[in-house]
């Protein structure tokens, strides 16, 4: 034992061969760009005006109330918040719920989603992925030994020369139905979709819905941005349809509900027989979330369901105060000679970059698909963050879509104001 080196290094792999080629992480190098250039963050999805009162008055009385809040509560979802969760759910689906069994309590969507993917993928299952898509589904099928099979949505511009809308972009029935098999275990559903901030319609989700069940696959829906539509459309619960509720689980999100991103509370609805699955990998990860935010959140949920279609729910103000935001982006974008295309839901917007092609060429010898290299010009000379889109896509279909960023709108009115200016000064910089 005395003769070993002190310092022996190892030298077989340690990497798990289920992280490669998956380590790489846009938002890594992005968030470090926008923090070192950037005077406005329109990048990063996330709210920086302050969370309701409300839910700041339940935290409060959550720290400082019951001692017993600050232990643990139960694993799969403090009693107060699952109860809640079960009534406003099985209002929303026009069913009984147990909250027990039907709900289940995750550190975010985030791990709610990967949860879905463990416990649901197998080696050789194959789950189909409709983009543009959240940048996790794809490491997360991978993580889990499945195969992603991916189905764009496909945009159809307007012929009146309109700006185009998150609703010209739809799926081709044929198309979708090419990509089933005897290998595919689910699909994802994003509605309304990050990054495109399309809701899908009846008629989208019918189509989907028939397939699933003629094919007798599961549906992972993300509804995280539920609560977030604009133009008087609603958003349509795909568990609600025919024959779907026993084959869908449901994710949603705190963070994106009020307003409260960092407290990275989420949640998941759906049938008993799919859930106990979904309880079987949290508690062999996750285990427990912190019972302060759940208790918070749950005081939050039992006011808007006593709120619920009213003028003072945060549900009915929050998507009002975001419309308006939207279309002050909107119209600053156009002068400045980006085509934004008007998204239905959620609160990001993504623009088409084309018209720069000879303000801002490309990289000779570069790598980097366009919309990157636009992406960090705009934070290096304008001071403005956003995100290139064809990170939402597969690789393959990356390269088609090299023309498009992606803005967050969820801002304070002054950080709006000044990503405005910055518009602003630069179209008058072409303008001279």
């Amino acid at each position: 034992f005395l003769s070993l080196p002190l310092q022996a290094k190892m030298s077989r792999p340690v990497q798990a061969r289920r992280l490669e080629g998956i380590d790489k992480n846009i938002w890594v190098d992005f968030v470090k760009l926008a923090g070192t250039y950037a005077k406005v963050n329109l990048g990063q999805g996330f709210p920086d005006f302050p969370v309701p009162d409300f839910l700041l008055e339940a935290l409060r009385q959550a720290l400082g109330g019951n001692h017993m809040l600050h232990q643990y509560t139960r694993a799969f979802g403090h009693p107060p918040l699952v109860n809640v969760l079960g009534q406003l759910f099985g209002k929303l689906l026009g069913r009984e719920l147990d909250p027990m069994s039907n709900v289940m309590v995750t550190v975010g969507a985030y791990q709610a989603l990967f949860c879905c993917f463990q416990a649901f993928v197998d080696e050789g299952d194959e789950v189909i992925i409709i983009e543009p898509f959240f940048d996790c589904y794809m490491p997360m099928v991978k993580m889990a030994g499945g195969t992603p099979v991916f189905v764009p949505l496909r945009p159809n511009a307007p012929k009146d020369g309109s700006l185009m809308s998150s609703a010209d972009w739809q799926l081709d029935p044929a198309e979708l139905a090419s990509k089933f098999s005897e290998r595919t275990k689910a699909i994802v559903v994003n509605s309304p979709n990050n990054p495109l901030g399309k809701v899908f319609s009846q008629g989208e989700l019918e189509l989907i819905a028939e397939l699933c069940v003629k094919h007798d696959i599961l549906c992972i829906s993300d509804e995280v941005y539920e609560w977030l539509v604009y133009d008087g459309r609603q958003h349509i619960r795909i568990a609600s349809l025919p024959g779907m509720w026993d084959r869908t689980v449901i994710i949603g999100s705190a963070g994106k509900t009020f307003s409260a991103t960092g407290w990275k509370v989420g949640w998941t609805v759906g049938p008993d027989r799919l859930m106990r699955h979904l309880r079987t990998v949290h508690q062999n990860s996750i285990y427990h979330c912190a019972t302060i935010g759940q208790e918070a959140v749950a005081q939050g949920f039992q006011r808007e369901l006593t709120l619920y279609g009213k003028p003072d729910s945060y549900f009915v103000q929050l998507p009002r105060e975001l419309q308006r935001k939207r279309d002050m982006l909107v119209q600053s974008l156009v002068a400045v000679g980006m085509k934004p295309i008007i998204p239905e839901g959620t609160y990001f917007l993504v623009a088409d970059i084309s018209e720069f092609k000879s303000e801002v060429p490309d990289v000779p010898d570069s790598d980097e698909p366009y919309d990157y290299i636009f992406t960090k010009w705009m934070m290096k000379n304008k001071g403005l963050a956003a995100i290139p889109l064809s990170a939402f896509f597969s690789e393959t279909s990356g390269k088609n879509h090299t023309n498009f960023i992606r803005f967050c709108f969820a801002k304070e009115e002054a950080t709006l104001k000044a990503a405005i200016d910055i518009l602003q000064k630069w179209k008058e910089e072409k303008t001279s």
